[in-house]
C-alpha cells in the first residue's frame, strides 16, 4: 500500500492543468524506466497557450514480451482540471488525512495511473507486451493527445490486443461498474440573422429571436429514440442562448444558441448534424456542428470477463456492465483494439476536495495485475 500511495502522491504533486507538459511526464517517465520500459515522449500542437492548438505532451511506454507474445495495453492521462476554490488543502499538495488521499486528480486519474505504475511491477517480462498510452489532453479539446498516440502507435507497430482505460468508473464502490461502451457527443451552434430596427417599427426590421425560439421548440421536442439494449436514449440538451442585445428598444439583427447531443449507437454525430442543419435552415438558421466522439460498444465477453473475475476475487462483487456517463478518449482507442474502462470510485472527480480511499488505490493495483496477467495468458 506504501507504495502505491507514494507514486499516487508524486503524479499529483505535479501541477499538470490540462493541457499538460513537463514536469508529470517526467515523474512518469521516472517510474517505468527502471521496470524495463522503452518510453517515448512526444509534443503536438503549436498554438497559444488557452487554444485548441496549445501544446499537448504524450508518451507511450512499452515493454516487450517474447516474440509473438500478446501486447496489453493501459491507456489514461496526467492532465487534470482546473482545482477553483475552497479546498481544505492545497490542491496540488496531496494530503493523507484519515482513510483518504486529498488532490486534484486523486481518482481521476493519477490514482489509477499509480495503480498500473504498481501492478506491472508484478507482471513477469515473459509473460507479454505491456504498453502505456498516456496523453496529457484529455480534459481539453482532446485534438493533440490520444489521437497522437494511436498515429504514433500505428506508425511504429505497435498495435496492443486489448486496452483498459483507467477512467473512474466505480460509482458508490470499487468495483460495482466497468464501462464496455459510451455514447457519441456533437455540439452545435445555432445563429439567425435578422435585421437590426427600432421596436415600434417592426415592418422595417427582422427579429431573429421568434425564429430562433421555434427553432429551439422543434429541437427540444423531439424524441431521437427509446435507448436499446446497452445505451440508454440519445439526449438533446439546450446549453445555451445569446443575443447580446443591451437596448431594449431595438430589435437585434442576431440571435445564437447552442445544443449538445449525447447520442447512442442507433446514430452517428453525422446523421443527427444532418437532422439538425434541416430544422435550423426551415427556420431561417444554420447549424455549425462538432462532432466530439462516435459512440462504441466492446460487446461483453472475454475481455468483460477477465476484468470481472479479477473485480470479484478482490473485491467480492461483480461489476455491472454499463455505457453511462460522459465521453473519454476510449472513443478513439476503440479504433486501435477492443477497450475497456475500469477505474477508481468517481464520486469526487472534478470537485474541490477530490479524494481517494487509500485502501482501493492498493486494492486497485492489485486488480490491474490480475486483469494484465489473463489478459497475455
Amino acid at each position: 500500500m506504501t507504495e502505491v500511495l507514494e507514486l499516487a502522491k508524486r503524479l499529483m504533486a505535479a501541477e499538470s492543468v490540462t493541457p499538460a507538459t513537463g514536469s508529470v511526464f517526467d515523474r512518469m517517465e521516472a517510474m517505468l524506466a527502471p521496470l524495463g520500459f522503452e518510453v517515448h515522449r512526444f509534443t503536438r500542437g503549436e498554438g497559444a497557450a488557452g487554444t485548441p492548438e496549445a501544446p499537448v505532451e504524450n508518451l507511450f511506454a512499452i515493454r516487450r514480451g517474447p516474440e509473438g507474445s500478446k501486447h496489453f495495453a493501459f491507456a489514461g492521462h496526467l492532465d487534470v482540471v482546473p482545482p477553483g476554490g475552497g479546498w481544505a488543502s492545497d490542491a496540488f499538495e496531496p494530503e493523507v488525512r484519515g482513510d483518504l488521499l486529498y488532490g486534484r486528480g486523486a481518482v481521476d486519474m493519477k490514482g489509477s495511473i499509480a495503480c498500473m505504475v504498481e501492478a506491472v511491477k508484478h507482471v513477469p517480462a515473459e509473460a507479454g507486451t505491456i504498453s502505456f498510452i498516456i496523453t496529457g489532453d484529455e480534459e481539453g479539446p482532446a485534438l493533440h493527445g490520444t489521437r497522437a498516440l494511436i498515429d504514433y502507435m500505428r506508425e511504429a507497430g505497435h498495435q496492443p490486443d486489448l486496452c483498459l482505460v483507467g477512467e473512474p468508473t466505480s460509482v458508490n464502490r470499487l468495483g460495482d461498474m466497468m464501462k464496455i461502451g459510451r455514447r457519441g457527443s456533437v455540439n452545435i451552434w445555432l445563429e439567425v440573422e435578422g435585421t437590426q430596427g427600432h421596436v415600434a417599427y417592426p415592418h422595417l426590421a427582422d427579429n431573429p429571436i421568434p425564429k430562433l425560439v421555434a427553432m429551439l421548440a422543434e429541437l427540444d421536442a423531439l424524441v431521437l429514440d427509446e435507448g436499446n439494449d446497452w445505451f440508454q436514449a440519445s439526449n438533446l440538451e439546450i446549453t445555451d442562448l445569446e443575443v447580446g442585445n443591451p437596448a431594449h428598444n431595438v430589435i437585434p439583427e442576431t440571435a445564437k444558441a447552442r445544443i449538445s447531443i449525447r447520442f447512442n449507437d442507433e446514430h452517428s454525430g453525422a446523421s443527427l448534424s444532418e437532422k439538425v442543419m434541416a430544422i435550423a435552415e426551415k427556420h431561417g438558421g444554420k447549424a455549425m456542428p462538432i462532432i466530439s466522439g462516435e459512440p462504441f460498444l466492446t460487446p461483453p465477453g472475454e475481455f468483460s470477463d477477465i476484468i470481472a473475475r479479477a473485480v470479484k476475487a478482490e473485491t467480492g462483487i461483480d461489476p455491472e456492465p454499463s455505457t453511462t456517463g460522459g465521453t473519454s478518449d476510449a472513443r478513439f482507442l476503440r479504433a486501435v483494439c477492443p477497450v475497456i474502462e475500469f477505474g477508481l470510485v468517481n464520486a469526487t472527480m472534478h470537485k474541490r476536495d477530490e479524494a481517494v480511499a487509500i485502501e482501493d488505490l492498493s486494492t486497485l493495483s492489485r486488480i490491474y495485475t490480475a486483469i494484465a496477467k489473463d489478459a497475455l495468458a
